[in-house]
């Protein structure tokens, strides 16, 4: 039996975008590999008979970034996007699976960035940015390219595909609207067209417009505004006509829980269908009638169905249940999922459970033992219900302890560790546990699972009780005789490591200290992050609310990097377009003033997400060394 180690993290595969067939005879899911080693991702397609008569295969044997596979409405077709004839530029290709015939149906210069095959199986909607013009390749050619903010910025547009004679047309029904998203209704009805102002991640999910579009016809209907970052569009018949569902945050903040959303087409009528949940709903998934609706629900997941009054519980899933896809009547499923020990594979059943895997996409990971995962359920200091998950070294049980604890707090913060395998590229609990580490997952306030007051409570208070929540979490453990007070450590990306900032400017508790991609100023974050107004939500002010000091300076880890003694290793990708660069330098830049030990590394040509192999590799081994160095006696 060989180790985890960091080569068996990275270079797995997983599966993803399951598309089951209408039928329900066949799905087609993509394999996608966790590491890129090139310019490109290299992804599959692959195929798979729901009855298991047959195992998996590959439906293509290119080298492509293959995506979005989408049925048509006979199941005798199978669309998907692949970019194998002009790499980083994707185009529509056709697949017939009884013959495993491949077509290239689109050449647009501009590539297709998504497509929705319609009821009539001569159409095609397709959603891509305007091609360019002679002027345009001549002033990219002679470098006179000037980007004049406002001007001709890049907008999906809405396109209709002909499949019988090749002509694609652009209906000038949206203006210059951004088209985000598309959902036919199940009778060959009207499109349900979502847009934005732009496509600008700050201004356009705060600008979103319902539309309906005849493909027949070519006109158009304005439904009005939606809620902010409204997407998960879901058509369903009703008594009184037509509802058009979407999964939106609540309003009016921009720091919310998630809500359903039904709009009743004829009347206008708009429900939250949602509302007082402890749970938050991810997708709607359109049926002939009812759609599903997917919850995610504390440490675990819910499937329901939205009926006309109420809604149905139809199954409870361990961890997460991601991708769900379904067949027009809704009585199967398919989706991505795993367990505790067990990594993320497709699996399928009938929608009220249980399911069944159909694929093992990991089998490096067969034999290697993990570390003992067990959830929590505990009190906040105000008496709230809080609940997180345990990982415990590997071989060990709790009464061996205590033992050097390292806390990762989860990223967004709308977001949330679920009972699943924690092992990823970035720090992980299983990673940690198999040197010798206990491992704390938190759920506090501000994330997801738990209705939209806990999540709203931190918008504009970050930092406050999301923080004690971890504090009293770690307290327990270490009440318990599973941590050791004098060897504890904390970690996080992204909001995980603007707490990991904000911990150690706080307390000098914690022995070492990884901030990956963390905040460190909220203001800073509004004005340069590509969500701007989101994370002005969260930090309560921007810059130009007037002379300081301004509210989001009181819950910004820089404000009190004076009082940092604990080492800290700083992650950060050069690209990052989320939370940029310049938060990592401005940390770096402090400690380095204050004289406190750290270390800070820049990964070039990563995001938000570190993709590349050797990169990857570099975090996982990077990560256990730092804790290594100061956790160990």
């Amino acid at each position: 039996m060989t180790g985890l180690t960091a080569e068996v993290v990275v270079d797995g595969c997983a599966p993803q975008t399951p598309a089951l067939a209408p039928n329900g005879r066949l799905l087609c899911y993509v394999l996608a590999p966790i590491s890129r080693t090139g310019d490109h991702l290299d992804t599959e397609l692959w195929l798979a008979d729901t009855d298991d008569a047959v195992a998996p295969r590959r439906a293509t044997a290119d080298t492509a970034t293959e995506s979005r596979p989408r049925w048509s409405a006979d199941s005798e077709t199978l669309f998907f996007l692949s970019d194998r004839a002009d790499r980083g530029t994707p185009q529509l290709h056709r697949l017939t699976p009884a013959d495993g015939t491949v077509t290239t149906v689109t050449s647009w210069r501009a590539g297709v960035i998504d497509h929705l095959p319609l009821s009539d199986t001569h159409l095609v909607a397709l959603l891509a940015e305007d091609e360019p013009t002679e002027q345009d390749e001549r002033r990219a050619r002679d470098r006179d390219d000037a980007i004049v903010v406002g001007e001709r910025e890049p907008r999906a547009r809405l396109r209709m595909l002909d499949l019988r004679t090749g002509r694609v047309t652009t209906p000038g029904v949206f203006g210059d609207r951004h088209v985000v998203e598309l959902c036919q209704r199940p009778d060959g009805g009207p499109l349900a067209v979502l847009t934005w102002a732009s496509a600008d991640n700050d201004h356009g999910p705060r600008t979103g417009h319902l539309h309906l579009f005849d493909p027949t016809t070519g006109s158009a209907e304005n439904l009005g505004p939606v809620a902010a970052d409204a997407r998960s569009l879901a058509w369903w018949p009703g008594e009184d006509g037509w509802h058009l569902g979407y999964v939106a945050l609540t309003p009016p903040v921009l720091q919310a829980g998630t809500a359903v959303f039904d709009l009743a087409v004829d009347s206008r009528v708009l429900r939250n269908r949602t509302a007082g949940l402890s749970m938050c709903p991810t997708k709607l998934c359109q049926t002939n009638a009812a759609p599903l609706v997917v919850f995610a629900d504390g440490l675990n997941t819910t499937l329901a169905r939205l009926d006309p009054v109420d809604l149905t519980t139809l199954s409870h899933h361990p961890g997460r249940l991601d991708n769900v896809t379904t067949t027009p009547t809704g009585t199967d499923i398919a989706a991505v999922t795993g367990a505790r020990y067990q990594p993320p594979n497709l699996h399928i059943g009938p929608s009220t459970g249980p399911l069944r895997r159909i694929t093992n996409t990991r089998p490096s990971l067969d034999g290697i033992t993990l570390g003992t995962q067990q959830p929590l359920a505990y009190r906040a200091a105000d008496g709230l219900d809080l609940d997180g998950l345990l990982v415990l070294p590997v071989g060990r049980t709790a009464s061996e302890g205590p033992f050097p604890l390292v806390t990762i707090v989860h990223g967004g913060p709308y977001d949330r560790y679920a009972d699943r395998c924690q092992l990823f590229w970035f720090p992980s609990a299983q990673w940690l546990a198999a040197a010798g580490y206990a491992v704390f997952l938190p759920n506090p306030r501000g994330g997801q699972g738990h209705g939209h007051q806990f999540a709203a409570s931190v918008a504009g208070r970050v930092g406050q009780q999301e923080w004690t929540d971890i504090l009293t979490g770690i307290d327990l453990l270490i009440a318990q005789g599973i941590a050791d007070p004098d060897r504890l450590g904390i970690a996080g990306w992204s909001h995980g490591g603007f707490m990991s900032a904000w911990a150690v400017g706080q307390t000098d508790r914690f022995r070492a200290a990884l901030v990956g991609a963390g905040v460190v100023d909220w203001g800073m974050l509004a004005a340069t992050g590509e969500n701007g107004q989101f994370e002005a939500a969260l930090g309560g002010s921007t810059g130009w609310s007037g002379i300081g000091p301004h509210p989001h300076d009181a819950v910004s880890p820089i404000s009190f990097a004076s009082h940092i003694r604990t080492p800290v290793l700083i992650l950060h990708g050069a690209e990052d377009t989320n939370v940029p660069l310049g938060q990592a330098v401005y940390l770096h830049r402090a400690l380095r003033h204050f004289d406190v030990e750290h270390e800070f590394v820049i990964y070039p040509r990563e995001g938000h997400s570190i993709r590349e192999r050797n990169h990857q590799l570099d975090v996982l081994r990077r990560t256990r060394a730092w804790f290594d160095r100061w956790l160990r006696p």
